[in-house]
């Protein structure tokens, strides 16, 4: 039963991944380390891994090969390590996110924002302000110190558009509550919940994946030692 369910299992795990990877990265310019994509990447490997394990572990349930059962128990253990890597970097990352965001956020935001060579972080930022309904990294006066305003580029906007309620184009100038979006905490705390909900679906997966490895490795060491040496 273990061998039948790799593939599909496998299939879940790179879903997750892949998932991850490429629909909710948006916001992975705003992250100062990479470890949140880690996890996802070490999550597609290892799917691929457990989908092709599974159709190892089949072939060698039913030929009784003992080689094929030693590799298939290596394999076993190769998913089982790069699980509990991926959970225990979701876990790390997890309790980290608040501090790095706290530190790095800010300075991304307004130092990278509307800069040449960082598209990616422009289009990250207005997509944060206008999905989550923010402004600024902690307030809508962290753009003050923003080095596009500042540099007379933003043709008078105080803020970008995104941070307006309705978007059009200057609406930034004016950064009135009734105009903007004056959260209570701005977007970092939106963008920490946001990551961490990922982080713990990531860290579920892997850690929940690397429990079943542990009975396929262990359900592997008593068929091995049920064979006969004829059949080696």
């Amino acid at each position: 039963v273990l061998q039948e369910s790799g593939p599909l299992a496998g299939l879940a795990v790179m879903a997750v991944g892949i998932w991850t990877v490429a629909l909710k990265s948006d916001y992975i310019s705003l992250l100062a380390s990479g470890t949140y994509m880690a996890t996802a990447y070490i999550l597609v490997v290892a799917g691929v891994v457990v989908m092709v394990t599974g159709v190892l572990g089949c072939c060698a349930t039913f030929k009784e090969r003992r080689n094929l059962l030693r590799l298939y128990f290596m394999l076993l253990l190769l998913i089982f390590l790069l699980e509990v890597i991926a959970g225990v970097l979701a876990y790390v990352y997890y309790q980290q996110l608040n501090t790095e965001l706290k530190e790095s956020l800010k300075d991304i935001m307004t130092k990278r924002y509307h800069q040449p060579g960082h598209g990616g972080v422009t289009s990250a930022v207005d997509k944060l302000q206008q999905e989550f309904h923010c402004c600024g990294s902690n307030n809508s006066q962290d753009w003050r110190d923003s080095e596009w305003i500042r540099s007379g580029e933003a043709g008078g906007r105080v803020v970008p558009d995104s941070c307006c309620k309705t978007v059009v184009a200057g609406c930034g100038q004016r950064d009135h509550a009734s105009n903007i979006y004056k959260v209570e905490g701005g977007c970092i705390t939106k963008l920490e919940t946001f990551v961490q909900e990922h982080l713990r679906v990531i860290g579920a997966v892997g850690i929940g994946v690397a429990c079943v490895q542990v009975f396929g490795m262990i359900f592997t060491c008593c068929l091995y030692r049920s064979l006969k040496l004829e059949h080696y």
